[in-house]
């Protein structure tokens, strides 16, 4: 039986992050490329245990796995169908996926092949699974200075625009935080803006406050994480003002040790303040984790209320790069689930 029967939204889902365990044991097989297991089995305990790190960047590390064996049309389309097919199965209705094309070139493959790979995958899932909508948000990367990946990271955008309507639905900011100064990226988001390509910026995680700033600055109506933001109230009070939703992802925080653990998280104190925020999985097999577990972990040790959950999903809904009437049946079908609920809750 489904703890949560009311719509779920993830908003902040990585798909490298999100490869079914079998599959990537079968591609790497496939693609003789070298595992940290001898058996699939040893695969899967190896992946949980080594989910928490001592930093967000360490945790970047663990994408060099997924990463080399994405690196072909096929095993693109085919994460991204499983990835929307195990989503549909959880009881999601909206998913937003995202991924980083310029990551996938090491082989021979242009971003534009992985675009259009991932895509392909995106179009047999939702064909075969017409409970879910989802979309893809095509990630420009941090890596180090703004102007290492300067050419690679406008292309992306340029296809964003390409590809708008086509199943992707805007573009995001991701990476490793702290070797520069977030604000050096604006070009990236002045060309989004530009071309009318909706975005959403990685800020505030490992990083405070001042980075969420600068995404705001940007224009961003989202923040991917986020949570840091709390150590500023007027920037807070123009989150409010300004309609600004974050992408909270409670286990990748503590995983990762930007924030000490579920009890400390700032998500209530965030919901209490009246800043716009949304609860996501970030990466669901590197983090072994589901909607339903981190909401589990969000009404057990967070303080959030079962009506909290859903008003959660109504930001999300509203939040989501989503054509205009699916949005509204979205929210409409949220705020009558809210409306059941007994007004303790």
């Amino acid at each position: 039986m489904d703890r949560y029967p009311f719509p779920k939204i993830d908003l902040h889902l990585h798909l490298d992050g999100s490869m079914l365990p079998e599959t990537a044991w079968k591609l790497a097989r496939e693609r003789n490329i070298p595992m940290p297991a001898d058996t699939l089995e040893e695969f899967r305990n190896f992946i949980v245990l080594t989910a928490d790190c001592k930093s967000v960047n360490e945790y970047l590390k663990r994408f060099e796995m997924p990463l080399s064996i994405l690196q072909d049309r096929d095993s693109l389309a085919r994460v991204t169908r499983e990835l929307v097919s195990l989503l549909s199965a959880q009881g999601l209705a909206y998913a937003e996926i995202r991924f980083a094309p310029q990551l996938h070139t090491r082989k021979g493959m242009a971003q534009r092949d992985a675009v259009e790979a991932v895509l392909s995958g995106l179009r047999e899932a939702l064909a075969e699974c017409p409970s879910i909508q989802a979309g893809i948000l095509l990630c420009a990367m941090c890596i180090g200075s703004e102007k290492a990946n300067e050419a690679e990271n406008l292309l992306t955008v340029e296809l964003a625009k390409e590809f708008l309507g086509q199943g992707v639905v805007g573009v995001d900011l991701a990476g490793a935080e702290g070797i520069v100064p977030l604000s050096r990226f604006a070009p990236v988001f002045a060309r989004a803006s530009k071309l009318g390509v909706p975005f959403t910026c990685h800020a505030g995680d490992s990083q405070g406050a001042d980075t969420v700033k600068a995404a705001l600055d940007f224009g961003a109506k989202r923040i991917g994480h986020g949570h840091h933001i709390v150590l500023d109230r007027a920037l807070c009070a123009r989150a409010i003002r300004d309609g600004v939703t974050l992408e909270i992802c409670p286990t990748s925080n503590i995983q990762c040790q930007t924030q000490p653990s579920y009890e400390a998280h700032p998500l209530k104190r965030l919901i209490q303040m009246g800043v716009p925020c949304t609860i996501n999985t970030d990466n669901m097999i590197l983090s072994d984790i589901s909607l339903d577990k981190e909401y589990d972990h969000c009404t057990h040790a967070m303080g959030l209320s079962y009506a909290d959950l859903i008003r959660c999903n109504i930001n999300s809904a509203r939040a989501a790069f989503l054509a205009d009437a699916p949005k509204a049946a979205l929210i409409e079908a949220l705020l009558a689930c809210l409306d059941t609920l007994p007004r303790k809750i």
